[in-house]
């Protein structure tokens, strides 16, 4: 493994803005995404402003930021807004409301306005289908689907993201994130099934450095940290005297 010979790019996931700069002054990382979750737990009550630090210390690469409503009038609304506050932004759409309805109509109404949407929290091929069809064809998207999640159901999502590749290819401008990923490995699966980008905490992407790294060395680094931190707890067990 080498990550020199990766083709997936790098996108960092959080809502921290401290955090956002360490990996904006990494060359690797590409691109960066939130959510309104990672958002509410990084304590931000002022979206917009948040926003407009994000923009101001990251200019140079896409950011994606997500709508909020659950009607679709008002999901449009703030598409708009959102997409206006940067020549770099995403606007997150999810893929239904709360009501299970489909959100192909915003999708493609956006789209065809120019907006380059990053149509979010896919888990099924048929939900690939039906947003690669309201894309339009000139304009650049993205279409996350949250590979972590089908893995933790127990089921494979490699099968699914090469497949969802495939069905992308209908609209050359449209890239396939592999989100939610739970491992660093994970960033290889990405790359090997043909993902665009993946998208990662920055705990995962920290762990970018063991890539390659000794398995002998590794292990006896971890044999040091039992010994040291049971050393360090004043750890005793009294035990008979050997025979």
């Amino acid at each position: 493994m080498d990550t020199k010979q990766l083709k997936v790019k790098l996108f960092a996931d959080g809502a921290d803005l401290a955090g956002m700069k360490e990996m904006a002054a990494n060359p690797m990382i590409k691109g960066f995404t939130t959510n309104p979750t990672l958002m509410r737990k990084a304590g931000i009550t002022d979206y917009k402003a948040f926003a407009r630090d994000v923009l101001a210390a990251i200019p140079d690469r896409p950011v994606s930021f997500e709508v909020f409503a659950d009607d679709f009038g008002q999901m449009e609304a703030q598409g708009l807004e959102i997409a206006s506050w940067g020549k770099n932004v995403n606007v997150k759409i999810p893929v239904t409301n709360t009501k299970r309805e489909f959100a192909g109509s915003v999708i493609e109404r956006l789209s065809k306005q120019g907006v380059k949407v990053n149509v979010t929290a896919l888990l099924t091929l048929q939900q690939v289908e039906r947003v690669t069809e309201r894309l339009d064809a000139k304009t650049p998207a993205i279409i996350s689907v949250f590979a972590g999640r089908i893995a933790d159901t127990g089921v494979d999502p490699v099968p699914i993201m090469k497949k969802s590749v495939e069905i992308m290819k209908a609209k050359p401008k449209a890239e396939l994130i592999w989100a939610s990923p739970r491992e660093l490995l994970n960033v290889f699966q990405a790359d090997q099934v043909g993902c665009h980008i993946i998208t990662a905490t920055n705990d995962i992407l920290k762990k970018l450095s063991l890539v390659g790294k000794d398995l002998d060395q590794y292990s006896l680094e971890t044999v040091e940290m039992f010994f040291k931190d049971a050393k360090a707890a004043g750890f005793t067990i009294a035990t008979r005297a050997a025979a």
